[in-house]
């Protein structure tokens, strides 16, 4: 059993082994797998790095981010195919898989794998579906924030500390509040936002970009164009993650446009989404009952912790410094290595217990009498309320409207809303009721909530007190929110059909694409130079000759970090 941080920007897997958690490297040696999927020019897939490396020169060939799609109906085109996101999030497992098995040396069929903790039912869904299209036996769900407080728990030498974890990836935002006590991590509350991450900080200083430079509002419309401004864009913001400006340079049609993107414009660009992080940070902390100045620690998970505005606003919020001893890129998947030697039983961690919550409200449509008399329907009953400790089972019984109604509609729904129209639709199903007067006949309505976030609802029909008829269990009807399993078995062996990139040869194919990006961004003799050592790297490949494949090798990536290092070649021109 291995555990995996699926990702918005990066996916990487751990192990726990010998008493800690061990993270894996891929097939180029890395330990972070870009969630980037592409297809190549032999219409096989790539996934990893190679595929990030040509999200500039084939963007209509190339898919990022898709995991904010998750749950959805969005069909993601990669050429003339067509995919959804856990398909997509499918491929960066199973390459996740195969490198696992690669290292271990042996068959890995379990893993734990970590979503937002603010993930909704189908989105969570979406995730397992994606894990069994990988070709995993079993899947278990593991909030990302609690993951990164197991990994944070383990090296506490206190007996009791209660700390908040502030979790900012590429595509979601999640804050949990913790309590660790003699062995046992508690998760008191949670909150987040889904569509608040590093891919919101990129648009906003794109935006500003344009906005700075007055560069031609057409290039919106041009993936091309896009792509290769939003990587210049990414690189410029890691790094100030350590410097204090960095240039933003695009030449095109003969014309330079250049920004320099400075600490300031940065705290800026970040100050709308800065103030959203608020409001779920104050939830958790109220449902938490703790007040920010009772916080023994906050520690940050996620990429986009390392900027520095970021950074800034923690310390001011919590009057402290955030705990920094962990790498952000690297805890979630720490702390789900941990989860695993948890299910594993393992000895070393014989002493600890997690327990979690469930990070939303779910209840039922119902009506209110009014004062009149009449009802209105479109409230929400909730059955089980947000940051109930998991699992958790809760049961509450609702009356028809009318004496010897046939049947209830039972009406599911995910939010802190009044009125259900303001939260999030989950299923619905019909129950048929005996008959007989309104006082005597109703429905027991129970909601499951297991260590996994998944919810099932279940109906049963009761008269004078007692169960009567057959119950009914919740099937989501929405097909823009679940892969029925017959659909799961179609996609199944679709995806097994296609043709993946064979990985030993993903460093080599890799390394071309990364030539391949620099080619379509230099001019003249530098120019025709790269195209020269990419021809004689693909002839050495062809000869299978490992000393000249070696020295070609080496030629190429001396070229490359030469060509990395003078900014001045980097300049386009289209």
């Amino acid at each position: 059993m291995i555990g995996i941080d699926l990702g918005t920007t990066h996916s990487l897997a751990a192990v726990w082994r010998e008493g800690r958690s061990v993270l894996i490297p891929n097939s180029i040696g890395q330990v972070l797998t870009p969630s980037v999927v592409g297809l190549d020019a032999d219409g096989s897939i790539l996934v990893g790095q190679a595929a990030r490396e040509r999200l500039q020169t084939h963007p209509h060939l190339t898919a990022a981010a898709f995991k904010r799609s998750m749950g959805s109906s969005k069909q993601i085109r990669l050429g003339d195919r067509q995919f959804r996101a856990e398909e997509l999030s499918a491929l960066v497992l199973r390459s996740l898989k195969q490198d696992a098995e690669s290292f271990l040396g042996e068959a890995v069929s379990e893993a734990v794998v970590t979503v937002p903790a603010y993930f909704s039912d189908a989105q969570r869904q979406a995730t397992r579906n994606a894990g069994v299209l990988a070709g995993f036996a079993q899947i278990t769900l593991l909030n990302e924030p609690t993951a990164a407080a197991l990994a944070y728990g383990l090296h506490q030498e206190s007996a009791e500390t209660q700390f908040l974890v502030f979790d900012l990836g590429g595509g979601t935002f999640d804050v949990s509040v913790l309590e660790l006590f003699e062995g046992v991590m508690e998760v008191k509350a949670t909150a987040g936002d889904n569509h608040l991450g590093g891919e919101d900080v990129d648009a906003a200083l794109i935006q500003h970009f344009f906005a700075a430079t007055g560069a031609p509002k057409e290039w919106l419309d041009d993936a091309m164009v896009m792509s290769r401004l939003a990587a210049r864009v990414e690189a410029a913001k890691r790094s100030l993650a350590y410097e204090d400006s960095a240039a933003i340079s695009l030449v095109l049609q003969d014309a330079e446009y250049q920004m320099t993107l400075t600490q300031d414009i940065l705290a800026s660009a970040l100050a709308p989404l800065l103030e959203r992080m608020r409001a779920p940070i104050e939830r958790a902390l109220r449902d938490a009952k703790l007040r920010s100045v009772e916080l023994d620690a906050v520690v940050l998970a996620g990429g986009s912790t390392r900027l520095r505005a970021v950074r800034q606003l923690v310390t001011k919020l919590f009057g402290r410094f955030p705990e920094t001893s962990l790498n952000p890129d690297e805890v979630v998947a720490l702390g789900a290595a941990v989860q695993a030697g948890l299910k594993l039983k393992d000895a070393a961690l014989a002493e600890r217990v997690m327990t979690d919550v469930c990070p939303y409200s779910l209840g039922i449509e119902t009506n209110r009498r009014t004062a009149e008399g009449q009802y209105v329907d479109g409230f929400m009953a909730t059955v089980l309320e947000r940051n109930t400790v998991i699992p958790a089972s809760r049961v509450q019984r609702f009356s028809p409207l009318r004496d010897n109604q046939e049947q209830l509609d039972v009406v599911v729904y995910q939010g802190e809303a009044r009125r259900v129209s303001d939260n999030i639709l989950l299923g619905k199903l019909t129950l048929s009721l005996p008959r007989g007067p309104q006082h005597l006949v109703g429905a027991d309505v129970r909601f499951t909530y297991d260590v996994s976030g998944l919810l099932e609802v279940q109906a049963t029909p009761v008269k004078d007190g007692q169960p009567y008829g057959e119950a009914k269990t919740l099937v989501i009807e929405s097909a823009g929110q679940r892969m029925t399993s017959e659909e799961i078995a179609q996609r199944l062996a679709a995806l097994e059909a296609i043709k993946v990139h064979p990985r030993d040869r993903m460093e080599a194919r890799t390394l071309l694409a990364r030539a391949e990006r620099h080619h379509m961004q230099l001019l003249g003799r530098a120019r025709d130079y790269l195209a020269s050592a990419i021809t004689a790297y693909e002839w050495a490949l062809e000869s299978q000759v490992e000393g000249r494949i070696a020295s070609a090798k080496s030629d190429l990536q001396e070229l490359l970090q030469s060509i990395e290092e003078d900014k001045y070649l980097m300049d386009e021109n289209l």
